[in-house]
């Protein structure tokens, strides 16, 4: 009989789509049949995997380098879609990789992240059938690398992952989700827009999730988790918020007041930096 870790381990390295999904489902509900996450023996080395696995297609491209195309067009409309499709089959390998990779954590932590894995499995199999009925499927477009190209970056930390993943990438998209169900509407995608708001339903709890445990780990560290995690978006060059914030998801995600308003003031405070250097530089 196939251990948790052992089953993890090959939704992980699927590099078929289908059946990636399939043992990640497969995974879950062996989890719900009561298994424990001590079941690590058989399974190699989480240090081992170092690329999940992914389908030949789509190419990847340096992000700078995916084509702008017009939403207008049938092909850019399709390609927005596969955008949303890509995002979605990364964070099945990013919660995959969570749930398997920081074994010393409570069992619960795997719980949880084997949770997100299923859930984005049926948000990317949802929008690859949107993709489909507009007559394109999930690999006709380039795409870029970036979000797994952050695990590889907080690979040797959970509290590295949870601060940069759930609390800024995934965040992100509570930002832009709103937007985009919007264009999707006027364009009378109703089925799409039914997707959307399911992805942007559980995202919330995704989040949610990356909060509570970064929260947990920084607790557990002795660390102050404000000052942390704004240390560790200058030390990681990265930005919080890009145009529209979405403040009342992210507080249903976790993020409080104080933290919100801290956010917008260090987002701020990069905007002046930056305008300051390019004043020196003229």
């Amino acid at each position: 009989m196939k251990t948790l870790y052992s089953l993890l381990h090959q939704a992980l390295l699927a590099q078929d789509a289908d059946e990636k999904c399939r043992h990640t489902y497969a995974a879950h509900e062996h989890w719900l049949a009561g298994c424990t996450a001590d079941e690590k023996q058989p399974a190699p080395p989480a240090e081992d995997i170092l690329v999940a696995g992914r389908p030949p297609k789509p190419p990847l491209v340096p992000h700078t380098q995916v084509e702008s195309r017009k939403l207008s067009t049938p092909e850019g409309y399709a390609a927005m879609l596969h955008a949303i499709a890509h995002i979605e089959f990364n964070a099945i390998n990013l919660a995959l990789d969570a749930a398997y990779r920081f074994r010393s954590l409570p069992r619960e932590f795997t719980g949880d992240w084997l949770g997100v894995a299923k859930e984005e499995c049926d948000h990317f199999l949802l929008m690859r059938e949107r993709l489909r009925e507009h007559g394109f499927d999930y690999g006709d477009f380039p795409a870029h690398a970036h979000l797994w190209d952050m695990a590889r970056q907080t690979a040797y930390d959970p509290l590295l992952r949870m601060a940069l993943v759930p609390r800024v990438l995934e965040a992100r998209g509570l930002d832009v989700t709103p937007a985009i169900r919007a264009k999707v509407a006027q364009r009378g995608d109703t089925a799409t827009c039914e997707v959307l708001d399911i992805i942007y339903r559980d995202e919330v709890g995704h989040v949610r999730i990356g909060n509570r445990w970064y929260h947990h780990l920084c607790q557990e560290r002795q660390l102050e988790p404000m000052a942390l995690f704004r240390r560790l978006l200058q030390q990681h060059d990265m930005f919080v918020f890009r145009g529209y914030v979405n403040t009342e998801a992210r507080q249903r995600a976790g993020f409080s007041e104080f933290e919100l308003a801290m956010l917008h003031d260090f987002e701020q405070a990069n905007r002046e930096h930056g305008a300051y250097s390019e004043l020196k530089s003229q």
